[in-house]
This record gives structure tokens, C-alpha cells and sequence, in this order.
């Protein structure tokens, strides 16, 4: 294959998503994609982003000095145009699709990298099938999206990477890659200095209320433990199950509902994280959550019963059986949660802090423009 020669002028990227968070799809791998591309734009670089347009989404947009152009979700092919369009001199990948593959067919001579996030095989389809954000028909449909090509265009890409060591570990069994991918880990804010925590003990949920991340669990933790302040943030796709969990817990006192917060419009969340003592994820599975790193950047603990490179066994509680309120117990006594939380902010600042992260991204772009 005829590569192109390294670029004179500043460096195109073209991020290749499956979401951005924005337009009413609001998740970790588009909220790291959007991260990552409003910081290249800092950096001087030319982004464009590819995505599946969603309600209220114009084909051409500007999102934080990013364009995004965007293809209908029932002809998801043409893309492959979009990405001629894009004249990108690379295409990164945040998290492969089959517009990954598209994305190699539309410009064969350009660099191609991947960054895997949470892929997601036959038992993790079990599981989304199980508890579905929607519909069954939705989650195979998304399954098809993140899966169609997807081999090949792996086989194909000029380097491939994964956010966590866990991942990558996944990655490399389920496509009999020789080594693990590299660890290409997400940009994550951290404050300067330790935020100044809440006087009440206080616990946040921090994600979509979909029927995987099993945000019930959450509440009714709130309910056993009325002492303790608990704030979950979200909302779930699902407008019916939604409401329905709004209104069967609007009566905890100790419990708040604030909806949806983007934290590309202002402090709130920063805000919240910061005074909160633990960040509770009580979802059937996960691959690294952004919301984890965002909290353990804020000084968090983590509460959960999935334990992704064992960061939540170092720096918080793994719950077994679903034994919520039992982890919680543990990590409030003495103030354990409070060292651990610490710690967490100590391992992001040196492995996921933001400026690195993009420092990491440009050089890995600069070598592969060279290769």
C-alpha cells in the first residue's frame, strides 16, 4: 500500500466515533472522544469527527473547534464518503465500528489507528441482551455497528491501543493479536489541589440510567442508609423506565435526582464529584468508566462490584454478591474511604492527567505519520 508522506502543515486528525456527547447521546466513549478533540484543537490540530447522527443533529456541525459531520443511523455506509471528506492524515478510531472499516476503504493511504474502550463479545452480549437500554432489537443493532468489519479493520489499522490494561488483555484474545495493544489511556481533568470534601457523608451516581447499570441498586442503598447524603446523576434512555424510577424513590429524603449534567457546559459535576466521599457504580459490567477516573481525579473512592484493572480493589470497595450496603460500611468506617480516594488521585495524575494524555496522543500521532 502507497502511504502518504507526513503532512507540511498542521496535523489533520479525524476522530472516528460512535458518539461525541452531544445531541442527546450522552456516554464515557463520547465523552472521551469530545475531550480529546477539544484538546488537539487547543493544540493547533485540525479535527474532524465522524459520527451517526442523532435527533436534532445537522449533517455539518461545530463542536468545541471540532467540524462534525454525521451520516443517518440507517445507512451507516455513508460514512465512507464523510471520510473522503475529512482529507484527514489520520483516522483515529475511539472505539472501532464498522465505520473503522469504512474509514480504511475511503482513504487507504492515510494512517489508521484504534483505540479500543469496552468491547464487548458473546457473554457481554448476554448481558446487554439481559438488560437492554431500550430494546433487544437496539442493543443487536448497536452490537452489529461495533462488530460488522471490525476484525479486519484491526488486522488492517496501522496501530492499535486500548484505554485499560484490562482491555487490552480482552483485545488481544479475542483477536489473537501477538502482544496486548498498547495503553492509550483517556484525558482526564484533575483539579490542581485536593478538593474540599462535604462535612455529611455523601455518595453520587454518576452515569446513564439504563436497566445495566442497575441504578435501583443505588437507591435503594440510599434508602438502608438514611444518614448518608446520596446524589445520582443521569437519566436513561429509556423515557418509561426513567420515570418510573423517579417516582418510586421520590420520597427518600436523603436522596437527590438532579437529571442529566454536562460537564462541558459548566462545573456542576466537578462540583459534586468534589465533595463527595464515594462514587457507587452498581452496573452488571463495565470496561473502565470514564466516571470512575473523573472520580477518583475529585479524591473519590469507588464502590462497585466490577473491578477493572484492579483499580477499585486498590482504591475503593469491589462488592461481591451485590453486598452494596456492606462495601459501603466499610469504606465509611475509620474514614477508609478517604486514603483511598487519595490514592486514586495519585494513580490518575500520573497515568490519565490531561495534558500528558495529549502530549501521549501527538507523539503517538507523529510517529505513526513517520512510520
Amino acid at each position: 500500500m502507497t502511504r502518504s508522506a507526513p503532512p507540511d502543515g498542521p496535523v489533520k486528525v479525524c476522530l472516528v466515533c460512535v458518539e461525541l456527547f452531544a445531541w442527546g447521546k450522552y456516554g464515557g466513549f463520547g465523552r472521551s472522544a469530545r475531550m480529546l478533540g477539544r484538546e488537539l484543537v487547543k493544540r493547533g490540530v485540525a479535527v474532524t469527527a465522524v459520527v451517526p447522527r442523532r435527533q436534532g443533529q445537522r449533517p455539518v456541525e461545530e463542536l468545541d473547534g471540532m467540524r462534525v459531520l454525521s451520516f443517518p443511523m440507517n445507512r451507516p455506509w455513508a460514512a465512507r464518503e464523510l471520510f473522503r471528506r475529512a482529507d484527514a492524515d489520520i483516522y483515529h478510531s475511539q472505539h472501532p465500528s464498522y465505520s473503522t472499516s469504512l474509514a480504511l476503504d475511503a482513504a487507504p493511504d492515510r494512517r489508521h489507528l484504534i483505540t479500543f474502550r469496552d468491547p464487548k463479545f458473546f457473554r457481554d452480549m448476554l448481558i446487554e441482551l439481559r438488560y437492554p437500554s431500550r430494546s433487544h432489537l437496539r442493543s443487536l443493532l448497536a452490537w452489529a455497528y461495533e462488530s460488522y468489519r471490525v476484525p479486519g479493520a484491526v488486522r488492517r489499522a496501522d496501530r492499535v491501543f486500548a484505554c485499560a490494561l484490562d482491555v487490552g488483555t480482552k483485545v488481544r484474545g479475542a483477536f489473537g493479536l501477538a502482544a496486548d495493544p498498547g495503553f492509550l489511556p483517556s484525558p482526564i481533568a484533575v483539579p490542581a489541589t485536593p478538593p474540599a470534601k462535604s462535612t455529611r457523608p455523601t455518595v453520587c451516581f454518576v452515569a446513564r440510567w439504563d436497566r445495566r447499570k442497575r441504578p435501583e441498586l443505588f437507591f435503594e442503598l440510599a434508602r438502608l442508609r438514611p444518614d448518608v447524603r446520596f446524589v445520582a446523576v443521569g437519566k436513561g434512555q429509556d423515557a418509561e423506565y426513567d420515570a418510573e424510577l423517579r417516582r418510586r424513590y421520590a420520597g427518600l429524603p436523603n436522596l437527590e435526582m438532579p437529571g442529566f449534567i454536562d460537564q462541558f457546559s459548566g462545573t456542576a459535576l466537578s462540583d459534586l464529584l468534589g465533595a463527595s466521599w464515594i462514587l457507587a457504580n452498581t452496573a452488571e459490567r463495565e470496561g473502565l468508566p470514564t466516571s470512575f477516573l473523573e472520580a477518583f481525579a475529585h479524591g473519590c473512592a469507588i464502590l462497585s462490584r466490577v473491578n477493572p484493572d484492579d483499580l477499585v480493589r486498590r482504591f475503593g470497595e469491589v462488592v461481591a454478591a451485590d453486598a452494596f450496603a456492606d462495601g459501603l460500611e466499610r469504606l465509611l468506617a475509620n474514614d477508609a474511604w478517604r486514603e483511598r480516594g487519595a490514592g486514586g488521585r495519585r494513580y490518575v495524575q500520573q497515568h490519565y492527567e490531561l495534558a500528558s494524555v495529549v502530549d501521549r496522543h501527538l507523539a503517538i500521532y507523529r510517529e505513526a505519520l513517520h512510520d
